[in-house]
């Protein structure tokens, strides 16, 4: 990286960075991407871990979204859903070189059940091996467990990777790639791993740059100076698009710009207030002028491609300013003397919270408040960071909430729903709402094995989201990303597990 780039580089970041950037190596694939790294610990940063291959997990997936063997070759049930047996995949070494056996999994995925995360999901007995296998014991059937399986917190470790507490002192795992040096929150170098169980990548280097703005990202990709780079806004994408040296990629995802909703305040409390606000919203204009992609503007909360989380059908999102005053004066809501909402005396004022991380949110958020200006509804931005969103939640300071969930973090939604619209609601989901009737079809849909009788129970589970709208879709997402002209290969996982490293190659 030249001394200009490098100026560039950290100016953007807010300042000095707190390690050097190296002069890129020939055969080195650079990435950069918003997310920092946070931690040791995969339960909160195996994403960066597992897209960087790294580290993997016991069940994998395909481009598709279907499960696949990763650490473990196959799994069975019991007749009755309470045992689960996943045989361990033979000849796999730790990047340690130790060898992977039943007994180091079935303590790396015991570690991690002590942590909060997807996995305490199952009602989980115990997890002990037996002989070349792992059993997990549940004390209620949970018809989805290989799924949760794929989940970034479910890494596989090394025993070396831990202190005698349990903390993560060390991140030694199984991927094509292991870590030679390791920056938190911003820099990861590694390189491969050629004990590797699986094919043999083609790149003999890997590094990874948590860079939060835009900019900065789109410069270096521009530069040269990163050879792959995610999450590109509109105008970087038009720059990009003028550089010979790259060629951009998109692929929609199965991620969902929402609006989270404290439905313990009085201007959220009804189905009638929530919809009003998204009868405000001009969403085709936000896909069209944001998202830059026509069909992007999401008529229910997941895209097509979901099973039957998705429902057929459903008309495009159409913007009625109309409708959403009626529903707000049937609530009590008139306009004050200066022109915004009030009821028994109190204006409809809340703050809309969001972050940068993603460079549409705060945009979407401007337009938002503009729109929801057009109501009378008086709306300040915030955009600070991605955590401002679960901690406001917890404390019960937030009003909204603007962000983009992932429904495919795990291949079956149910995990994800389950997380976010249970009883207690989620950080990333409902907050003050619950619905009997949802909750109900959620936990049959725990132990469901019939696909008929899933479908149905989804579909009614999607329904109740629809109609209810304890948060509010705004568009589908589109993953986007710059990538050097001369590397072959490349392809956008959807699920956003890996960069798929392993699969690229130098074009001569």
């Amino acid at each position: 990286m030249t001394n200009h780039w490098r100026n560039l580089a950290m100016a953007a970041l807010g300042g000095a960075l707190l390690f050097p950037i190296n002069v890129q190596a020939d055969d080195r694939v650079d990435v950069v991407a918003p997310w920092e790294i946070n931690s040791l610990d995969p339960v909160q940063a195996g994403h960066v871990y597992g897209r960087m291959q790294i580290a993997e997990t016991l069940v994998d997936t395909d481009l598709q979204g279907s499960l696949v063997a990763g650490l473990a070759t196959d799994w069975q049930s019991s007749d009755d859903g309470l045992s689960w047996r996943f045989n361990v995949r033979p000849g796999v070494h730790f990047h340690d070189g130790s060898r992977m056996t039943a007994e180091s999994v079935a303590q790396s995925l015991n570690r991690t059940l002590a942590n909060p995360g997807v996995l305490s999901q199952a009602d989980i007995d115990s997890i002990e091996a037996d002989g070349d296998a792992i059993r997990i014991m549940l004390n209620a059937p949970y018809s989805a467990l290989p799924a949760l399986l794929t989940h970034y917190s479910t890494q596989i470790l090394a025993p070396a990777s831990y202190t005698e507490d349990g903390k993560v002192k060390e991140l030694i795992a199984t991927g094509p790639f292991r870590i030679v040096s390791l920056n938190t929150p911003q820099r990861l170098e590694a390189e491969r791993f050629d004990e590797y169980w699986g094919e043999a990548p083609a790149i003999t280097a890997t590094s990874y740059l948590a860079a939060p703005r835009g900019e900065t990202r789109a410069l270096m990709a521009q530069s040269g100076d990163a050879d792959i780079a995610f999450t590109l806004d509109a105008a970087s994408q038009a720059r990009l698009r003028m550089t010979p040296s790259v060629a951009l990629h998109a692929e929609p995802i199965p991620r969902t710009v929402t609006v989270k909703l404290n439905a313990a305040r009085e201007e959220f409390d009804s189905v009638e207030e929530r919809r009003a606000l998204s009868l405000a919203i001009d969403r085709q204009g936000i896909a069209r002028g944001v998202m830059r992609v026509e069909d992007a503007a999401a008529n229910q909360l997941m895209p097509a491609g979901m099973g039957a989380w998705h429902l057929e059908g459903l008309a495009a999102p159409e913007k009625n300013l109309e409708e959403a005053r009626r529903l707000l004066e049937s609530q009590g809501w008139t306009p004050g003397e200066d022109g915004i909402l009030q009821q028994d005396g109190q204006p409809f004022s809340v703050t809309l919270t969001t972050f940068a991380d993603r460079p549409e949110l705060p945009v979407i958020a401007t337009a938002l408040q503009d729109q929801w200006g057009q109501l009378g509804i008086d709306v300040a931005v915030n955009v600070g960071n991605s955590s401002e969103i679960p901690s406001s939640h917890n404390d019960g300071s937030l009003d909204m909430g603007l962000l983009a969930r992932n429904f495919g973090l795990v291949p079956d939604p149910l995990a994800i729903v389950r997380q976010d619209f249970g009883p207690q609601g989620g950080d990333w989901g409902a907050m003050n709402w619950s619905s009997d009737a949802l909750n109900s079809a959620v936990d049959e849909l725990v132990s469901a094995t019939d696909e008929g009788r899933k479908a149905a129970l989804e579909q009614k589970a999607a329904e109740i989201l629809h109609e209810q709208m304890p948060v509010i879709p705004v568009a589908w997402y589109v993953q986007t990303a710059s990538v050097n002209a001369r590397l072959g290969g490349f392809a956008i996982d959807p699920f956003e597990r890996s960069y798929r490293l392993s699969d690229l190659h130098w074009e001569e």
